[in-house]
């Protein structure tokens, strides 16, 4: 029995389901894991993570593709066509495996084009609440692992998933971070001053980047009351680019300011861990951010209607502004109002996911070996 942990996409998604590759590989000897991505500063970046666990035995591939390709995804990211070309120069590589594992959606063109024999199995990346993660094409997925009641209620009332299809109860990137954590938790800033983390989606009809957000940096720039850290979604960015790193650069001489525009410590929760209040758009990682309740501003930058609405469900656990303008006194507010959503954070972070006080990724590993039936 073979088994294949696929990642066509940027690195950030690598966290959501390494570990329960790496759970299958320690707990499943009988079984080959097998990862792959395409290239190898990706295919670095996971063998330092499977580094953590020396009892891991898997076996590394990087997709087949043309170099032009393969340097032009490396210096500049990849896209959708990329996406797709990787699958479809890569089709018999997919026939060799029982199920394919991954966390995004793009991989269901597989079985357009012609790979239908192995289960492809999707463990999500992320648990926030936009429609992206609740579309109809879900239901082709084979397995579903999921977090917590809020994601499964959600799709079994819009029929994308049925009992025996999935499996709650599994977030397996916290699996990893807290083994991260056990090696150090980086000193951010060297002062005692509240750090707020800036995180704003990387979408331009959602994000408050585009239209708000060197304002709010440089409000950050003359006062010594705050932290900031800017470290936006992965993809704002990815990669930057010289001329966006030129941009920041005048953010560099304010000790109290760092900003990243993409390296491995804006995905692996280092700066959701170590900030003091969250100022954000729609990014899933408010609920990353919110396992440990604290307070949080949201960024209404294009005037969305957004109560009662299931995708701006976050959006109840912290104050909501328009503007982009004294936004320190909005903050100050912000952190006085915790008390007044304390409990609901409570309870949205149980619905997402459920139980936090053990590891999730050997049930994510356990319900693919009893859904493939291996023994």
């Amino acid at each position: 029995m073979q088994l294949l942990f696929s990642y066509i996409a940027q690195p950030h998604q690598t966290l959501h389901s390494l570990p329960i590759a790496i759970e299958l590989a320690r707990k499943y000897p009988y079984i080959k894991v097998h990862v792959a991505c395409t290239t190898e500063k990706h295919l670095t970046y996971i063998k330092s993570l499977v580094s953590l666990y020396p009892d891991a035995n898997l076996h590394y591939h990087l997709f087949d593709l043309p170099r032009t390709i393969r340097q032009t995804i490396d210096q500049q990211g990849t896209n959708a066509g990329f996406k797709l070309l990787t699958l479809y120069l890569n089709r018999n590589l997919f026939k060799r495996f029982s199920a394919i594992i991954v966390p995004e959606r793009t991989s269901l063109y597989l079985k357009r084009f012609g790979i239908t024999k192995p289960k492809i199995i999707w463990t999500r990346h992320g648990a926030g609440d936009r429609a992206i993660g609740f579309v109809k094409d879900i239901k082709q997925f084979d397995f579903i692992l999921m977090a917590g009641k809020k994601i499964e209620q959600r799709l079994l009332q819009q029929q994308s998933i049925r009992p025996g299809q999935y499996q709650t109860g599994v977030y397996a990137k916290f699996d990893i971070i807290h083994k991260l954590r056990e090696q150090s938790q980086p000193v951010l800033f060297n002062n005692n001053k509240p750090t707020i983390l800036y995180n704003p989606h990387f979408k331009r009809h959602l994000s408050s980047w585009h239209k708000f957000g060197h304002k709010i940096l440089k409000q950050f720039t003359n006062q010594n009351k705050y932290n900031l850290i800017f470290a936006p979604h992965f993809r704002l960015f990815h990669p930057p680019s010289q001329k966006d790193q030129e941009d920041f650069k005048a953010y560099s001489q304010y000790s109290h300011i760092l900003i990243d525009l993409g390296s491995h410590k804006s995905i692996d929760m280092t700066y959701t861990i170590g900030a003091d209040l969250y100022l954000g758009d729609v990014s899933s990682q408010i609920s990353e951010f919110l396992i440990k309740p604290r307070p949080c501003l949201f960024l209404n930058a294009h005037h969305v209607h957004w109560k009662n609405n299931q995708n701006y469900e976050a959006w109840q656990l912290g104050p909501v502004t328009s503007s982009p303008h004294n936004i320190l006194d909005v903050i100050d507010e912000t952190f006085f109002l915790q008390k007044n959503f304390l409990q609901l954070q409570k309870d949205y972070i149980r619905n997402t996911f459920g139980t936090l006080n053990s590891p999730t990724a050997h049930i994510g590993a356990k319900a693919i070996v009893d859904y493939l039936q291996i023994r």
